[in-house]
């Protein structure tokens, strides 16, 4: 018998490309409702209790809505919005987390998808904060760079469409000039920072892909870590991790660039530690694509775990 999965949302951004992963799948039934069902109310929540595991895929205020139009009890649910990544009654979905959350995703009723921004920042921050590397009350900077479809169908069209009143033209666009994302609590509540993070974002010309930067003065950490300790931590957190991957310190030291859309396709994080070792300096970095790991990858990943079957199905 196959489960039953409903997409509520599906034609957005993240529910297009997560149905993409599953519409083929044989081990899943893929409940839908009619194109003009889909703001019905009665019929929504017929879908999401009647299946086993229903994806949100939805505004924040809709997502809640959702959630509260399930009545069954053993309905379960992963949401991809915002609405309730620090909720502490909610699983935060990072199954790389610690070694004890991929039993806390397979056993979660709710759980929620971590954003594209918030994922990679905490894949960085949380081994080495949690190991001391670097203290919970240091002042953290995040510099990050995404494709546009990281803003939906919205901010897609002001990219595409020529004929767009408020069209972007430039190759890059930094935005969120209030330090107000909404990705700044879920990254300081699951990284561990006792202190709020300062995050600059931008969106770039291109369609999807992100790289997420953590600049670090090691002379200002307690410790004093080199670059070695910084490379050997990530690595020690992820050793054996199938779409967490930390690149070769050797790698990175001799990188002079970097592309964004470089693992675009995948679901896979990587991570990189790139230095100036006689200056004292470093830089953390998250390579990821925003529409795979950093969205719909990862919701399938979440789905696999909480149905028991095979984490990498409908991932390869």
């Amino acid at each position: 018998m196959t489960a039953k999965v409903f997409i509520d949302g599906e034609a957005g951004t993240t529910g297009l490309q997560i149905r993409a992963r599953l519409e083929r799948r044989r081990d899943l039934t893929l409940l839908r409702l009619a194109d003009d069902a889909r703001k019905d109310a009665a019929a929504r929540a017929e879908m999401l209790n009647a299946a086993q595991v229903s994806i949100l895929c939805l505004p924040d205020a809709a997502a809640r809505e959702a959630v509260a139009l399930i009545e069954n009890p053993d309905a379960r649910v992963i949401d991809a919005s915002s609405a309730h990544r620090t909720h502490a009654d909610w699983v935060y979905g990072l199954p790389e987390y610690d070694t004890g959350q991929v039993r806390r995703i397979a056993e979660a009723k709710r759980m929620t998808n971590p954003g594209c921004y918030a994922l990679t920042s905490v894949a960085l921050l949380h081994p080495l904060i949690a190991g001391g590397l670097i203290p919970a009350d240091h002042p953290i900077t995040i510099n990050a760079v995404s494709g546009y479809s990281g803003g939906g169908k919205p901010l897609i069209a002001r990219f595409e469409d020529k004929q767009a009143p408020d069209r972007i033209e430039a190759g890059i666009q930094v935005y969120g000039l209030g330090l107000e994302h909404k990705h700044v609590p879920e990254i300081q509540a699951h990284a561990g920072l006792t202190q709020r993070p300062l995050f600059v974002p931008s969106v770039g010309r291109y369609r999807q892909g992100m790289i997420v930067q953590i600049p670090l003065h090691l002379g200002a950490l307690p410790s004093k870590p080199g670059a070695r300790d910084l490379h050997a931590a990530l690595a020690r957190h992820y050793q054996g991790q199938r779409f967490v991957t930390v690149a070769p310190l050797a790698e990175t030291l001799a990188m002079t660039h970097l592309e964004p859309e470089l693992l675009n396709g995948t679901n896979e994080l990587r991570l990189m530690v790139c230095a100036n070792q006689e200056a004292g300096h470093a830089v953390l970095i998250g390579l990821v694509d925003n529409l795979g790991k950093g969205a719909s990858g990862q919701a399938v990943q979440n789905l696999n775990l909480m149905l028991g079957l095979p984490e990498a199905a409908g991932l390869e």
